[in-house]
């Protein structure tokens, strides 16, 4: 079988940004298939362009990601960043059109306008369209304030729903999303839930990124992923400011993101010392850098539909071991709590927030439990091989 993935936002282990697209990939290769990614020459998170060095990483033959044209400016603003998701739009189109014996069409949102490229594709080739939900777009970005413009809001929804309904199947990462997709138009849906590759970080065990003599004996509280407007890291930095009398607390902050400039001017008007800002780093790093923490943050604005959300960085936390101090409520909640894998902050509360960090760093013993905890509950419940393979079987049945 030879799958066709288009996705702007695609990176392999040796790039920043979300890899389960790529892991999956290898699982569909290693069962003996196919598979071609239409991507972005430009890396989603970091804004800057992608240097692929093959010396470095080569890529299985029956693994072919194609980089095209995508407008390099899309973070300075949401218009810039529509044109961006508008150019991959048609040059994944015209790259997609010329890949050959295609089987499957394997399209996912965010960001959605990539969703009508695959299902174009789909169509002219006449194979089964494979939509995937990793976000309800526009839902989100509406909620969040980023999305306003009641023009563009409805066309979104209304190209929302036109893929939904023409879908072969629509595949969602979260079960809070499946009646929103259903209500929508699509006939057939599945899970296909976020997860984690164990091996991967425990391949990463010999290298410590954080080994910098600051953060000798300190007690660590990490978040790593994007640093954007539903991350309500403000909050975080608030934390931060009220635990700053106790100099064995430190905060580590590790990606990039639209608010990272401005989070970090706000860090240093609080003239906070116990935070540290880190870059992007490829998820074959991010082991040693997770591993290194005492407590992985994960955070959202308290919004209504993010109850409906799984985070990948809370699979990776606890994949690795690290206890997860989760400000966010609904679906991951009941995750984390059912793992005994970590605490529920309420989300925007800065308080609560102070509290739990102060009774974790006051319990030592708590925070090992969690670790084994998560780890287990991930290599039973959300291993990402056996994920993919679920997948696989239902591009097989399509």
């Amino acid at each position: 079988m030879h799958i066709l993935l288009i996705h702007q936002a695609f990176a392999s282990v040796n790039e920043a940004g979300g890899t389960r697209h790529y892991e999956m990939a290898k699982v569909f290769v290693s069962q003996g298939h196919k598979v071609t990614v239409i991507s972005s020459q430009i890396n989603y998170l970091t804004g800057k362009k992608i240097i692929v060095d093959l010396s470095k990483n080569p890529e299985d033959e029956n693994l072919k990601i194609i980089r095209t044209y995508t407008y390099p400016a899309f973070h300075k603003s949401f218009f810039h960043r529509l044109i961006g998701f508008i150019s991959f739009m048609l040059s994944s189109f015209v790259a997609g059109m010329r890949v050959k014996n295609v089987d499957v069409v394997w399209g996912t949102s965010p960001p959605i306008f990539q969703g009508w490229t695959a299902w174009l594709i789909s169509f002219l080739k006449n194979k089964p369209f494979l939509f995937e939900v990793r976000d309800l777009w526009p839902a989100f970005a509406v909620a969040v304030g980023v999305l306003k413009n009641k023009i563009i809001i409805k066309l979104s929804e209304t190209l929302e729903k036109f893929l939904y309904h023409r879908a072969a199947c629509v595949v969602v990462n979260s079960p809070g999303y499946i009646n929103h997709v259903k209500q929508r138009g699509a006939k057939r849906t599945e899970l296909i839930p976020n997860g984690a590759d164990l091996e991967m970080f425990q391949r990463t065990l010999e290298s410590d990124l954080l080994g910098d003599k600051i953060f000798e004996n300190k007690f660590i509280v990490l978040y790593a992923g994007a640093h954007g407007l539903s991350n309500d890291l403000f909050v975080a930095l608030e934390a931060a400011n009220e635990l700053r009398q106790n100099d064995m607390i430190h905060f580590v902050f590790v990606g990039d993101g639209k608010e990272k400039a401005n989070l970090m001017d706000y860090a240093t008007k609080l003239k906070l010392e116990n935070v540290t800002w880190i870059g992007s780093v490829p998820k074959e790093k991010i082991g040693s850098i997770l591993r290194s923490a005492d407590l992985g943050l994960a955070i959202l604005k308290p919004i209504e539909l993010y109850k409906t959300t799984y985070p990948n960085k809370v699979f990776d936390y606890m994949a690795a071991g690290l206890p997860v101090l989760l400000a966010i409520d609904g679906v991951i909640r009941d995750v984390v709590e059912d793992a005994n894998a970590g605490v529920f902050v309420q989300p925007g509360n800065v308080r609560d927030l102070v509290n739990k960090i102060n009774f974790l760093y006051n319990h030592e013993k708590v925070l090992s439990e969690y670790s084994k905890n998560g780890q287990n509950y991930i290599q039973e419940n959300f291993n990402r091989e056996n994920l993919s393979k679920s997948l696989l079987k239902i591009m097989e049945e399509l």
